[in-house]
């Protein structure tokens, strides 16, 4: 259920209506069917409160307490009634608990997250001095099987709900103490795959937690026709497409589900996401050793990028068990890095954080939770 069907399924007025509502309420726990108030926007939490008979302000505390102080249930706020918030306990908030963490000397914290239906999800806290960025997950695995990729090699479970999206952002700026700055869909599983909900994610991230869209960056494999759907929504997000290869071949190796999209066209896409958004678009690539970091590989990928405003981002390879890929070499990233800049392509080298904390997607969720 949405956060707007939050108001629907608690509604009440009067005594008698109350009464009805506590009726509807226990029904809703017992069929799994209870919205989560996580992911509702200040008018739907305080139209909400007002149908169970509270008035106005009390949305506004609300709201407060859920995007500022992090509330976990309703119980916890103690500005409200000790009867009221007995009589709306069960109602849940949508919060996760913490079922692993892991800290790597760089102060990079990898966390495994229980959601409600005890699935385990992962996000990642990134801390510098002078911004704090999260990586989160938009679905628990991934169907995309990314050879290289150990959340692909988990499968694919199901999509995140908006409030198990917010609640990673709020879970890691509460474990650091700070505010969060950055955030990047680049956890577990395809973000357009999950559209509906990452993008209403990304504007309650904005409007309600306060994280400016220029500062939240989409990444994508790239599914057909979403990014043009992505740029109907005019977000002034970073959008980031994973490429991990220069030729349509060597993309169907390493992306099975690449084979009916052709990287022409995906690029294509692109070209025209620019020209509507007038934001300039990312295009990631994982150097893998031997297989795609060639300078061959650079002058083609060269040839397919020209002419549009667009950056590259080159991710020297994490070894996963689950697959044999290697890192490659310095030299190699230096030759790869000298071809692009020679072909005019504005590129830029990403060094993963928290190597030691397994950092690759998955790997941390893959060795927990099989133990």
């Amino acid at each position: 259920m949405s956060p707007s069907s939050v108001s629907q399924v608690y509604s009440s007025g009067n005594s008698k209506g109350a009464n009805q509502s506590r009726k509807t309420a226990a029904l809703a726990v017992e069929s799994g069917k209870i919205p989560p108030l996580l992911g509702a926007n200040l008018a739907e939490l305080t139209e909400w409160v007002q149908q169970q008979g509270q008035p106005a302000y009390r949305g506004k505390q609300l709201y407060q307490w859920i995007y500022e102080r992090g509330a976990r249930s309703i119980s916890d706020i103690s500005v409200f009634s000790k009867q009221w918030r007995e009589t709306v306990a069960k109602i849940p908030i949508g919060r996760s608990t913490i079922h692993w963490r892991s800290v790597a000397p760089d102060s990079t914290v990898k966390y495994l997250l229980k959601l409600a239906d005890g699935q385990i999800i992962e996000t990642v806290g990134i801390p510098t001095e002078k911004r704090l960025t999260v990586c989160v997950s938009a679905q628990v695995g991934c169907a995309m099987g990314c050879d290289f990729c150990a959340t692909g090699k988990g499968g694919f479970k199901r999509n995140l709900e908006v409030n198990e999206i917010v609640d990673q952002v709020l879970t890691v700026q509460q474990d650091f103490g700070r505010r969060v700055s950055h955030i990047v869909f680049m956890g577990m599983g395809e973000p357009l795959l999950n559209f509906d909900n990452v993008v209403a994610a990304v504007k309650c991230l904005n409007q309600d937690v306060g994280i400016g869209q220029r500062n939240i960056t989409v990444s994508t494999v790239g599914i057909r026709n979403r990014i043009t759907q992505l740029a109907e929504h005019q977000l002034q997000i970073t959008l980031a497409v994973s490429l991990h290869a220069s030729n349509q071949r060597l993309r169907e190796e390493l992306i099975p589900s690449a084979r009916p999209y052709p990287l022409g066209e995906l690029v294509a896409e692109c070209r025209e996401y620019v020209r509507s958004t007038g934001r300039r678009l990312s295009f990631e690539y994982v150097l893998l050793a031997n297989v795609n970091d060639l300078p061959e590989h650079a002058a083609e990928l060269a040839t397919q990028l020209r002419g549009f405003q667009c950056h590259v981002n080159l991710i020297p390879y994490n070894p996963i068990q689950e697959a044999e890929y290697q890192r490659p070499t310095p030299n190699r990233i230096n030759n790869f890095v000298a071809v692009l800049k020679e072909k005019k392509i504005a590129v830029s080298v990403r060094y993963s954080r928290g190597l030691e904390a397994d950092a690759a997607c998955g790997q941390l969720r893959a060795s927990e939770v099989e133990k």
